[in-house]
């Protein structure tokens, strides 16, 4: 992480210190009799202010009057914030982002729970009445705000955080800050690599183009690039590979020799024309290759024309399926008359 991250994630994480000196949360009454009002505080460790007056006053509307030992929270939460600043200042010292996120996403669950909590605690206080209690108003429940004010009978509850609820509020602002300017300089350093990589590739394509290498054909999966059907047939297919490396598959040699007359590629773009032979299925040169055509040999577009690596396998197909010798144009296969004339 940058260094200005780290500062502040240990700013964030010693902001909390603060609700070890201030209270968390405040609700304040106010009525005609309290015109200077009550003030019920909220620490980590109990609860403080005008309570005991508060508890007096929810005695004659039948609420449960509250102490601070009655509260597990009170003995936990001193322990939760000691471990959460310890977390934060070893984030920030350790300087991994995988430990700020984990941070992050802990602080803000820990925000959720504790207002879930504080929201429970305040509906159970507010609905849960004593029946007998010497004033009671049907349907009426007492339950402050969360945040913010209400009316309760004649008095009006206004409830806000203090100091220390603020810090916690501080300390989220300054690692989302964090976390949002690390995850931006992820991206670009994402960003960065892809393109390096990608000139890497297309450097290592330029510098290989002279020894590019076919592509395996995948039967029921590629398709022929002139009449578009799917290859079905390894026999009788066919490719031309690019400078670029790119291969265009055919399933017919007749296919190959359509799209190419037609004028769909430019023959100083090709690399080299491959056949597939006919007994192995291996791809290899057009420009080596012997064919043979017609007789019983059918292939998928009607060129039936069957290519062989080896002269003498052209020879025993000829004999079995009837079929003749063909010769192919070797004029626009790159370096096709010197690959002829040494294999003749």
């Amino acid at each position: 992480m940058s260094r200005l991250s780290r500062i502040l994630i240990a700013l964030a994480s010693l902001s909390l210190l603060l609700t070890y000196l201030y209270p968390l949360w405040r609700i304040e009454l106010t009525a005609p009799q309290y015109p200077e009002g009550l003030v019920m505080l909220i620490h980590i460790n109990g609860l403080g202010g005008d309570f005991d007056v508060i508890n007096g006053l929810n005695h004659y509307i039948g609420m449960a009057t509250m102490h601070t030992e009655d509260f597990i929270e009170f003995k936990i939460l001193p322990y939760i914030i000691a471990f959460s600043v310890v977390f934060g200042l070893l984030t920030a010292l350790i300087g991994k982002r995988g430990l700020l996120f984990a941070f992050v996403g802990y602080m803000i669950l820990f925000g959720i729970v504790a207002m879930v909590d504080f929201y429970m605690w305040e509906y159970d206080y507010g609905h849960n009445l004593d029946p007998t209690a010497p004033i009671q108003v049907p349907g009426m429940s007492y339950q402050p705000p969360l945040i913010g004010y209400k009316l309760l009978l004649n008095f009006g509850a206004f409830s806000i955080p203090d100091i220390g609820g603020w810090s916690f509020v501080f300390c989220d602002l300054l690692l989302v800050t964090a976390a949002f300017l690390e995850w931006k300089k992820m991206r670009i350093l994402k960003n960065t690599t892809a393109v390096s990589l990608a000139g890497c590739m297309l450097l290592s394509i330029t510098l290989s183009s002279c020894s590019v290498e076919p592509q395996n054909i995948i039967l029921g999966k590629d398709q022929c690039q002139h009449c578009k059907m799917l290859i079905m047939d390894n026999r009788f297919g066919s490719e031309i590979i690019l400078k670029t490396g790119k291969a265009i598959k055919f399933d017919d040699l007749i296919c190959m020799d359509q799209f190419v007359d037609n004028g769909k590629i430019e023959l100083s773009k090709v690399h080299t024309f491959y056949v597939v032979d006919y007994i192995t299925g291996e791809l290899f040169p057009e420009t080596v290759a012997y064919f043979a055509g017609n007789g019983t040999i059918r292939s998928p577009m009607g060129g039936n024309i069957a290519a062989f690596k080896n002269e003498n396998q052209r020879i025993e197909i000829m004999n079995n399926l009837g079929a003749v010798k063909v010769e192919r144009n070797p004029e626009r296969m790159i370096g096709g008359e010197q690959d002829i004339a040494s294999r003749e």
